[in-house]
């Protein structure tokens, strides 16, 4: 009940026109938070933007881009061993199973199941998982994310595996102008077939996104946790032509309560 009232208290406090009380903000027990107006580009309220953060598996935006840009999303893809090696949030792929990229994408996306993202690395890369993940650093600089390294696609806690509330940023304005990846972030589910010892087996991802289910006017992008990283999003909200983009790391809060009351009042 307590948390209900400072929910609605955050809510109330933000002004229109996105004039946020960056004071309520601050309260929150968010390890950082950036909210950015995609239309003016304004930065409407950052806090520790520059820390080095453990990205989870919001790291996995930058895997399904890859994959979709490599134009390779028809490729079928025969599981290895290799790419089982991954816990815990599985699809539950068997060696020799054969699987479209594209399900793979939609699977690691959606449900952030860590075999699919581990196999879209391994067939890009060439059955080299290093290669992959090394193109994943090359497209961080690119973008300009220089507080940011990468050592596995799926964001597995790795002293090495980092990143910024700023680049992610970056990296999710980079993302989001992909149609493809657009549309993908933004499904709640996702069935399709894979092929097994001649047979097709049915699989169904859902998001563990509940924004998508709480706001009519969430379109995506990714969620991520794990002990280190805590609770993280990267939400996004269109209405009636506002824009708006949120990076939340390591969250005590609701995070989908908290997302939802910035977004009501900033678009």
């Amino acid at each position: 009940m307590i948390k209900k009232i400072f929910v609605l208290s955050l809510a109330l406090s933000i002004s229109l026109f996105g004039d946020i009380n960056k004071h309520k903000l601050d309260q929150l027990k968010i390890g950082a938070l950036i909210v950015k107006d995609l239309n003016t580009k304004n930065i409407l309220y950052s806090k520790y933007a520059e820390k080095r953060v453990s990205p989870a598996s919001l790291t996995k935006v930058m895997t399904a881009l890859l994959a979709i840009q490599s134009g390779r999303m028809n490729q079928r893809v025969t599981i290895t061993r290799a790419m089982l090696k991954v816990k815990p949030t599985i699809a539950g792929y068997k060696r020799g199973d054969v699987v479209l990229m594209s399900d793979l994408v939609r699977a690691a996306m959606i449900k952030s199941d860590n075999d699919a993202a581990k196999a879209i690395a391994i067939a890009i890369g060439g059955g080299d998982e290093k290669k992959f993940i090394a193109m994943m650093n090359y497209k961080a600089k690119q973008l300009g994310m220089n507080h940011t390294h990468f050592t596995n696609p799926c964001g597995f806690d790795e002293k090495k595996h980092y990143s910024s509330p700023n680049d992610l940023l970056k990296m999710a304005e980079y993302a989001i102008k992909n149609p493809t990846f657009n549309t993908i972030s933004n499904q709640s589910s996702h069935t399709y077939h894979v092929l097994r010892k001649g047979k097709l087996t049915s699989f169904t991802a859902y998001t563990h996104n509940r924004l998508l289910h709480k706001y009519q006017y969430a379109v995506g992008v990714k969620t991520g946790y794990t002990s280190k990283a805590g609770a993280c999003l990267i939400a996004r909200a269109k209405k009636d032509g506002q824009d708006c983009l949120i990076v939340m790391m390591n969250s005590k809060e609701d995070r989908w309560k908290t997302a939802k009351a910035i977004f009501q009042q900033v678009i």
